[in-house]
């Protein structure tokens, strides 16, 4: 058997009804911990919506993690430390280790806020994956 899982998110305007979280205490409306249901090695992910208006309601940071935000959906915003940066549709937020992050749906954001959250705590990557293999010779399956 092949070493690989199958989840769906749902379309963008299905991710409102996710429920979830970290721990049951910390779980909201709009949150999926997608690497609770796929058995993830070395990244998480979680995808995310807020309605207009609404906001995290804390700030986190990380040791070791390093995030990557890709905002998918609507207008929000982003506190980084000190800054605050404008985020919307095609958005990628790379966050580092100590930095404090919090975000929010912009009241007047045509949609909801939708976001990937992907996460990873490990080595560095190389600029070019070099344990890959190239089969030019395969056939395509469609």
């Amino acid at each position: 058997m092949s070493d690989y899982q199958v989840t769906e998110l749902g379309a963008l305007d299905d991710w409102r009804a996710h429920y979830g979280g970290f721990v049951p205490d910390r779980s909201r409306e709009g949150r999926r911990v997608v690497d609770h249901e796929l058995p993830m090695q070395f990244i998480g992910m979680t995808a995310n919506a807020l309605v207009p208006g609404e906001q995290a309601g804390y700030w986190h940071t990380h040791a070791s993690d390093e995030e990557l935000y890709v905002f998918l959906a609507g207008e929000g915003q982003m506190g980084l430390d000190d800054d605050v940066v404008d985020v919307r549709a095609g958005s990628c937020i790379r966050v580092g280790q100590g930095v404090w992050r919090t975000w929010r749906c912009l009241p007047d954001s045509p949609t909801e806020l939708r976001w990937l959250c992907i996460r990873a705590d490990g080595g560095a990557l190389p600029h070019l994956p070099d344990d890959a293999t190239r089969d030019e010779s395969r056939p395509s399956p469609w």
